[in-house]
């Protein structure tokens, strides 16, 4: 069977060279994904070298498996969220030993891909109005926006007043991005195949040249090694099922639960993936694979899987099919022999793709039914409060819990499901009973 066939690329408008162009910037938009969760998990404690590995593996087996067995152009990879909240809360915060804290991510995997195996995540996903299904898109391209600008001190924090500010306009980082933007914008226009990954490789090559933070280490190849503290198959799941860490686990299922399915819409409304009910082709598939990789980042050795909204950047320039994320994970394990590589491609060379990603999404506003007042509100309070909180699942539930209690108010409680109730109050008790992360 040929990749034609087998990924349905013909039919679905793409041709392998585009589906290769689309994975090799999707991965260039998160490979920095490998840098700073070892970074962020060895200020806890876990060996970086050993994380680096693991993270290579889950990214590479993850997106091979969503591409393969779903058939969607999304990469996964570790959540920089989950990464967070593993390092800072569970092991720092908490006191939790390295073991029992990665027997608490297996675990989470291990009910996340029951959720999704008996379809309880696809409910989820059947009853999310549209509303706050294309407000999550809208709150995600800001929210990316947000990270991209932040990330080269084009927005940066504000110590009095407002919480952000502008940072150094001059600096050759906020300059690079800018002009890598605006060159993206045109060469898009222009429909330059591509266009996005030729800018991240131009700016690199000019970081390489200007730059004195980008250096060349003169080494390549590397052996892959997890190194003497190896933390491959170090998970302790008894531990983790003490009374005293099952919350934690819990707020791990939940966050993930709607964190990645919002997601996982997003990038396939992104994709053109949506059938004519409204329902994401291959989304079952996308989300048990989704989950099953959170399973290998607690034998592996590192913080939890999740769908990648900077598979976006991939879409952008035309990724339709599972060839996309295949072409990501192939990527990340080839990453594993190449690991000083990891540190060349900076930051403000990925920023351009993510903001424009971003600046598209923001076309789900279009979507919106305004002549549905509640309706289209609600997926506003979603969008604008993903952004203002720096957290996805705080905005869809915020989205809603204003539905439902606008439907209720304005006398529309007939134009509401059962589900779509179930799952606000579901959200509202997780926020309110402070298991929130």
């Amino acid at each position: 069977m040929s990749l034609l066939s087998f990924f349905n690329i013909n039919e679905r408008g793409s041709t392998v060279r585009q589906e290769v162009i689309a994975g090799l910037t999707t991965f260039l938009a998160m490979v920095y994904s490998v840098i700073v969760v070892p970074g962020m998990l060895a200020d806890a404690g876990f060996p970086a070298e050993s994380v680096f590995i693991a993270t290579c593996l889950v990214a590479g087996f993850g997106s091979i498996l969503i591409g393969v067995f779903a058939n969607v152009p999304m990469a996964i990879g570790c959540a920089i969220s989950l990464t967070a909240f593993t390092a800072f809360s569970l092991v720092l915060g908490q006191g939790i030993g390295i073991p029992v804290a990665l027997g608490a991510i297996f675990l989470m995997g291990l009910l996340f891909t029951l959720i999704s195996i008996t379809g309880i995540r696809a409910w989820i996903l059947k009853n999310l109005p549209s509303s706050i299904a294309h407000g999550a898109g809208i709150g995600i391209g800001l929210f990316l926006l947000l990270i991209a600008t932040n990330g080269v001190g084009l927005v940066i924090k504000n110590d009095a007043g407002l919480p952000v500010k502008m940072g150094e306009f001059t600096s050759f980082g906020v300059i690079m991005s800018l002009i890598g933007l605006a060159a993206i914008v045109g060469l898009e226009k222009r429909q330059v195949k591509g266009g996005i990954l030729w800018v991240i490789i131009a700016i690199t090559i000019i970081g390489l040249i200007f730059d004195p933070n980008v250096k060349f280490g003169g080494s390549i190849f590397k052996l892959p090694s997890f190194g003497d503290e190896s933390l491959f198959g170090a998970m302790d799941v008894m531990g983790a099922l003490n009374a005293t860490v099952l919350p934690a686990v819990f707020a791990l299922v939940m966050t993930a639960v709607f964190d990645a399915t919002g997601t996982i819409r997003a990038v396939a409304g992104q994709a053109g993936l949506i059938d004519k009910d409204g329902q994401i082709v291959g989304g079952g598939k996308a989300l048990t694979a989704d989950s099953v990789s959170s399973l290998m980042s607690g034998v592996f050795g590192t913080a939890p899987a999740a769908v990648y909204i900077e598979s976006a950047a991939g879409t952008a320039v035309g990724g339709k099919t599972g060839l996309t994320a295949v072409v990501v994970g192939g990527l990340f394990l080839l990453m594993l022999f190449f690991q000083p590589l990891a540190f060349l491609v900076p930051n403000y060379a990925t920023a351009p793709a993510l903001m424009y990603v971003g600046l598209l999404m923001l076309s789900n506003v279009s979507k919106l039914d305004f002549d549905d007042f509640v309706e289209a509100m609600s997926g506003l309070i979603c969008a604008v409060f993903i952004v203002l909180t720096a957290n996805i699942v705080t905005g869809i539930m915020l989205g809603f819990g204003s539905l439902v209690l606008g439907r209720v108010i304005s006398g529309e409680f007939k134009k509401l499901n059962i589900g779509t109730v179930i799952i606000a109050i579901a959200l509202v008790a997780f926020y309110a009973l402070g298991y929130a992360i």
